[in-house]
């Protein structure tokens, strides 16, 4: 009773040809007898139940079990449901912590059925159990959502095609844990340890890059994309867990943080487990554990290059499960992040670690917590090398771990989660987390000298095409009149920190400023020259550098602005109903002052567009202010809420993305 069971599991989206079922909830099967009828207490019938290539009962991965009189849902149990005859109902449990994966059920001595056992968070028996239908629907149905990218100050919402339910996307999850090399060198114990969601998580943030592994993603973060694709380019997880497929298992080229946590997220949700992404505004990559990340600058304000990086923002998952191996009260969301950073336990993976124990400075927690602490806490000190080769700090007031995102359940809205890692800023609670974390720098951190104040503003309108400016603020907070240098300048910037060429430059040599005055200092950003600079990511770094002649103190402002892209307009002609062709009329108007060539429109949608990427190349090139235009014809497969997602690619305007939620009815 495929179509029953799946449907009753909620594995239905992935078909109903074959038997998908989740822990710890009962399915019915049928047996016809060869002859004679089933008699109760008479009639027996031995079941056994066998998942990996080394069954057994010591590891779990082989359990055996007769007819019971009633169905007991906390370990695997048989009952018939049916009146005695030639055929006989049976109603079959699974134990909440039996080892997901394929099966063979062997009923008596010629029956044998095969299926493929999930994770149930609908089960209150299951480790990854969640008890909020809404919350289910987001983080384990939907199969499409939204990625936060941009930056801290101008949160930008990408959308993503999760797909998990797509055509054989549960079959390549299921082979991507089969080629992890936990699983090559020792497969009976790894199928044992699949009854484990902190195990399988933590496989799977291993086996999403490929540092150590036959993984999913290789990470590419230059300018270089030969052999594979920009990280910009994809839409969804469906194409690149298929291309790693049909590749026998070679790395897709290539992903960047956001992709490796989506492509997470996919497999998550299509085993079961309640996974969603979340961005880290302002992220630290601290590679020494020190919770401290050393920056230097030149006397420009310019970055030289270091190890340790302040991400403009960073990706990761987290999941949702109990942590018996933990004390009480750790269980719920856990981070896990996929991006191969460092090495944890030898390999290049990272969690899953409680959110609780991140805010609480818990750092001796497994897995990886002072990496994740420091994601969201480090703490930041500024040098200055001048060019005798002395050095001196300069005053900083860059905090990290800024607004915490992810998809709200339910609605396209951002959800700041922040609370959820960090106590606020300044608190009690903050100050005892860093106690229990020995974070000596948050701690030792003096009030900032309050005398010369420098902050950066901005405009509101700042899209790519247009020429704009940003400003310095000065403000002498002291009761002397203060002369000073001011070295205000822009560059184009990759959104993990890597800084490219000059967008625009001010050195200002005599800065007078009267007790309680203020200077606004213009500095304009020209298409002219910041156009051919930026990279796919549309960022420019502002660093403003004051130096106070009369104390010889330097202060630091950084700001990270985005430029906008255009809008792409997307019009539904028709009324949207599954197995009906659709079609979408898809408009971006050109705001470069020139024109774009090999336009190309794309759209990808979970049970719209049959999981295939649809391309519709324009035939000429679009001028300044003129409307690259065209229709895309679709079908889609089933009805309800879904999200069509669209591209834009040219040879000047790249990977621009928009989206729009389509209502599809039977």
């Amino acid at each position: 009773f495929c179509e029953f069971n799946n449907r009753d599991h909620r594995t239905d989206l992935n078909g109903v040809d074959r038997l998908i079922v989740r822990r710890g909830q009962p399915f019915t099967v049928s047996l016809y007898l060869r002859s004679g009828l089933y008699q109760p207490g008479v009639n027996a019938l031995d079941c056994i139940a066998e998942t990996g290539p080394q069954p057994s009962e010591q590891y779990g991965t082989r359990a055996s079990f007769g007819l019971s009189a009633n169905i007991d849902t906390s370990r695997w149990s048989a009952a018939v449901t049916s009146p005695p005859g030639n055929m006989v109902a049976l109603s079959i449990c699974s134990a909440p912590d039996a080892p997901i994966g394929r099966y063979t059920l062997t009923l008596g001595q010629s029956a044998r059925i095969e299926f493929i056992l999930l994770f149930n968070p609908w089960c209150p028996g299951d480790a990854v159990y969640m008890d909020n239908e809404q919350s289910l629907a987001e983080y384990v149905l939907s199969q499409d959502g939204i990625i936060f990218r941009g930056s801290y100050k101008y949160p930008i919402p990408t959308p993503w095609n999760f797909g998990q339910f797509e055509n054989g996307i549960l079959d390549i999850c299921l082979r991507i844990l089969d080629m992890n090399p936990k699983c090559l060198k020792n497969p009976g114990k790894d199928c044992s340890g699949r009854r484990n969601p902190i195990y399988v998580s933590r496989v799977l943030s291993a086996m999403v890059n490929c540092n150590d592994d036959k993984g999913v993603l290789l990470g590419r973060w230059t300018d270089d994309y030969d052999g594979g694709v920009s990280p910009m380019f994809w839409r969804g997880s469906v194409e690149i867990l298929r291309n790693w497929e049909t590749q026998a298992c070679q790395p897709v080229r290539y992903g960047q943080c956001w992709v490796f946590a989506a492509v997470a997220c996919s497999v998550s949700r299509a085993l079961g487990i309640p996974c969603r992404v979340v961005t880290n505004y302002l992220s630290a990559h601290d590679t020494n554990s020190n919770l401290t990340i050393e920056r230097y600058i030149d006397e420009n304000g310019d970055l030289i290059k270091s190890r340790e990086m302040i991400w403009n923002y960073h990706c990761w998952v987290e999941s949702w499960m109990t942590r018996p191996d933990l004390k009480p009260d750790f269980n719920g969301w856990q981070a896990s992040d996929p991006t191969p950073q460092e090495k944890s336990e030898g390999v290049y993976c990272c969690g899953p670690i409680p959110l609780r124990a991140i805010k609480e400075g818990e750092l001796i927690f497994k897995y990886d917590a002072p990496f994740v602490f420091a994601e969201v806490n480090a703490d930041i000190i500024t040098f200055m090398k001048k060019k005798d080769g002395s050095t001196s700090t300069v005053t900083n007031n860059t905090i990290v771990g800024q607004k915490i995102s992810t998809k709200s359940v339910g609605s396209d809205a951002r959800e700041d989660i922040t609370h959820l890692y960090k106590f606020p800023e300044g608190s009690d609670e903050e100050r005892e987390a860093f106690k229990r974390a020995n974070h000596q720098n948050k701690l030792l951190k003096q009030q900032q000298n309050q005398g010369l104040h420098l902050t950066i503003k901005v405009t509101a309108d700042m899209r790519k095409g247009c020429d704009f400016d940003v400003f310095a603020v000065v403000t002498n907070n002291t009761q002397s009149e203060k002369k000073c240098r001011l070295v205000f300048g822009s560059c184009a910037l990759s959104y993990n920190g890597f800084m490219g060429a000059n967008c625009g430059f001010k050195d200002l040599l005599n800065v007078e400023l009267q007790p309680g005055g203020e200077r606004r200092v213009p500095l304009r950003l020209n298409y002219s020259k910041y156009g051919d600079n930026l990279t796919e990511d549309n960022l420019i770094r502002l660093a403003a550098l004051l130096l106070d002649y009369s104390t010889g103190e330097a202060t630091l402002a950084v700001r990270n602005i985005v430029l906008e892209n255009p809008e792409i307009k997307i019009r539904i002609l028709g009324e949207p109903k599954e197995n009906r062709k659709l079609a979408a009329e898809l408009t971006l108007k050109n705001p470069l002052p020139e024109p774009l060539e090999n336009c190309c429109f794309s759209i990808e949608g979970a049970n719209l567009t049959g999981g295939h990427v649809i391309s519709e190349r324009l035939g000429s090139s679009v001028g300044p202010g003129e409307d690259a235009k065209v229709k895309v014809y679709f079908t889609p497969t089933h009805s309800g809420l879904r999200k069509l997602v669209v591209d834009f690619d040219s040879t000047k305007l790249c990977h621009v993305k928009g989206y729009r939620n389509v209502i599809i009815g039977k």
